[in-house]
């Protein structure tokens, strides 16, 4: 397979498979640390989750994401790129150990978000100081590209493969706070494994290799004036703002389905927390078949659809299938719901990156993927929260399942309506 030979290729240098190992071990760590969280706040028995309090969950998994991930940059500039991932990672042991410690305690919810949320706030300048770093240990451009697409994709497998590990770790012990705490605290060894690693590593190697001295007030009035730019330049190209108006909104309604999912599990299919643990995580991988999916039939389907065709399908898609699977709030008919939103969200994202790319002109390109960044997880974040607001507590809500359908629908007649307009 391709890919396979690419990455034998560059395993072969060596500062490449440190660099990857503190990826991997730092990722993975997240993907416990996340799961964590919301096994936390959705089946702890000593608490009664409620859509509100998922919502409040995602803001803190999220929302430091989209907030700090436009600044980043500018701030990793002004430091060793080694010591961001040092220092990052052995600050997130500290916070995420701090964290299973407030989670013993019983702290009040407060105090808790926002131990979690200075975890994931740190993890925005760890990935972008893995992203930049990438140039400084691969020796060719043809190599960069390799680097650049297999990176990333083993990071969020190594993500979901920690999420596993941490079902199985809360399922096995005893149920309680201590389970909870005992799974934060082994997402928090590996980041401690994520900092040593990053040791291996010449102090110097990663960059920069002036670090940047300009103002920081300077620097960061320069990146906001950089992202207003950028929304110029997207307001100019019709078609990419179209495709990331679209995967907004299908991104707030696969959001929104996502808490109806979490309640569902907790407290309409299941009789005690173990069980709805456990078909959450059912959930979630037939969910991430569902992307899998999406990865290997969307090139085939944009090639004869093209872009905003395939958007067009997976929306369409999703306007009829969801509300005839979803509204009986049936066990198997919404795993398949998983399933196929799982499949439509990522296909219309894949789309959607090949439109932004191809329809932005270069030097405006980072800019708009950072909007597009916030703009990603916003719309989840905000679905989460208009979720909180309709769903009673068992999140059997016709009325949003119902909306839901009606905005999937919204953007099969916008694009539809578009590409008509484009091909007159």
């Amino acid at each position: 397979m391709p890919v396979v030979r690419d990455l034998r290729v560059l395993l072969r240098l060596r500062d490449f498979r440190r660099l990857l190992a503190v990826r991997l071990l730092s990722q993975t760590a997240d993907g416990i640390y996340q799961v964590a969280l919301a096994t936390y706040v959705v089946f702890s028995p000593e608490k009664q989750a409620s859509p509100t309090a998922i919502a409040s969950a995602m803001a803190v998994l999220l929302l430091p994401y989209s907030l700090l991930g436009p600044f980043a940059g500018v701030l990793l500039d002004r430091r060793r790129r080694r010591q961001v991932l040092l220092h990052g990672n052995l600050l997130r042991t500290a916070l995420a150990t701090v964290t299973a410690v407030f989670i013993v305690a019983r702290v009040p919810d407060w105090l808790f978000y926002v131990s979690a949320l200075s975890v994931t706030a740190v993890n925005r300048f760890v990935l972008a100081g893995l992203s930049a770093s990438l140039p400084r240990v691969v020796d060719s451009r043809e190599r960069l590209v390799m680097a650049n697409a297999l990176s990333p994709t083993a990071g969020t497998l190594a993500a979901t493969a920690g999420g596993g590990l941490a079902f199985a770790v809360r399922m096995a012990v005893p149920g309680g706070t201590g389970a909870d705490a005992l799974v934060v605290l082994l997402g928090a060894a590996l980041y401690l494994c994520a900092a040593m690693s990053s040791l291996l590593m010449p102090i110097g190697l990663l960059g920069p290799d002036t670090p940047v001295a300009r103002r920081l007030g300077t620097a960061l009035a320069g990146t906001a004036r950089g992202l207003a730019a950028g929304l110029r330049h997207l307001a100019e190209r019709r078609t990419a703002a179209y495709a990331l108006g679209a995967m907004t909104l299908m991104r707030f309604c696969y959001g929104a389905l996502t808490v109806t999912v979490l309640m569902l599990c907790r407290y309409a299919w299941a009789g005690d927390e173990s069980a709805g643990l456990a078909l959450l995580g059912l959930a979630v991988a037939v969910s991430g078949a569902g992307f899998f999916v999406a990865a290997l039939i969307t090139p085939w389907a944009v090639s004869r659809l093209g872009p905003l065709g395939w958007m067009l399908a997976c929306a369409s898609a999703a306007a009829v299938l969801e509300p005839a699977l979803g509204l009986p709030f049936e066990r198997v008919p919404m795993l398949i719901a998983a399933f196929v939103l799982g499949l439509v969200t990522q296909g219309a994202k894949i789309a959607t990156d090949t439109v932004v790319q191809a329809a932005v002109a270069d030097p405006f390109r980072g800019r708009v993927f950072s909007i597009y960044d916030v703009l990603f997880n916003v719309a989840f974040v905000g679905a989460a929260g208009v979720a909180a607001l309709m769903l009673p507590p068992d999140g059997r809500s016709g009325l949003l399942v119902s909306a839901v359908a009606v905005l999937y629908a919204v953007v099969a007649v916008a694009l539809a309506a578009f590409r008509r307009r484009e091909h007159a």
